[in-house]
């Protein structure tokens, strides 16, 4: 039985979430910020640890460790964070 992919919206944007293969997180804004993406996924459960991971040093934007946690986040953006690759698209 084939479940259908939903979109989460959050501040206007659509996530697409799939398990175990690279996400595509798709804005309808001009940016997102990072904090905000991780919530929006799902890959954190709080702002505060959003936060504490990224200043842990925990994510990965284009390839560099980031520790901003309010980076502004565009299309075409890299994001990595616990083995988890995310795409941010148009």
């Amino acid at each position: 039985m084939k479940t259908k992919k939903r979109p989460h919206v959050f501040l206007g944007v659509f996530v697409y979430r799939r398990y175990n293969v690279p996400m595509e997180f798709k804005l309808r804004t001009e940016f997102i910020e990072m904090d905000n993406m991780l919530k929006a996924l799902g890959l954190v459960s709080s702002g505060a640890e959003a936060r504490q991971s990224i200043l842990a040093g925990l994510v990965k934007v284009n390839g560099q460790v980031e520790t901003r946690i309010r980076r502004k986040l565009r299309p075409g953006d890299s994001v990595e964070f616990k083995q988890q690759q995310i795409s941010v698209v148009k």
